[in-house]
């Protein structure tokens, strides 16, 4: 049997980082504060009527379950990191200058789910928008469903690497 990567299981090599870094940051400093928080409110008696003790294994819990989730996330995703055959394609990762009918500008980034908060601009690879910009090119139009409406966007640039 064959698995086939989903475009969900896409990221960046920055966004695979930053996952990393909160998975490290969570498991080598986080972690052991709390434990030893909760250790610490253990010793000064009755743990039923003891909020330290409660909301700190609340806390183990809620960390243990980030940990989880992100080890699982980290060992499915698929690190793109290699510019595309046809740079001047709108592939994943690609940095895209767009202007609306009305004549509004702006900046994507196409990204995979897991990374679309941590920058403005980024988008989702699963989004409309970058649905319909793939594989356009420079001068290129494509027309967006989105919840408010259709709309029409020309491109007018795309760059793999941060445009300045």
């Amino acid at each position: 049997m064959t698995y086939e990567r989903k475009p969900t299981d896409l990221i960046t090599p920055e966004g695979e980082a930053v996952l990393r870094d909160e998975l490290e940051f969570l498991w080598r400093i986080e972690r052991p504060k709390i434990t030893q928080d909760v250790s610490d409110a253990a010793k000064l008696g009755d743990r039923s009527e003891n909020a330290e003790y409660i909301y700190g294994k609340r806390r183990l819990r809620e960390i243990d379950r980030r940990v989880r989730f992100l080890r699982k996330r980290l060992e499915a995703l698929n690190v793109v990191s290699a510019t595309p055959a046809d740079p001047t394609k709108v592939r994943f990762g690609a940095w895209i200058d767009v202007e609306y009918e009305d004549g509004k500008q702006a900046r994507y980034r196409i990204v995979g789910p897991d990374e679309i908060d941590h920058q403005p601009g980024y988008i989702s690879i699963a989004s409309p928008v970058a649905r319909a910009l793939l594989g356009k090119g420079v001068d290129d139009e494509a027309i967006v469903q989105t919840p408010s409406g259709t709309h029409e966007i020309v491109i007018l640039a795309v760059n793999y690497s941060k445009p300045g």
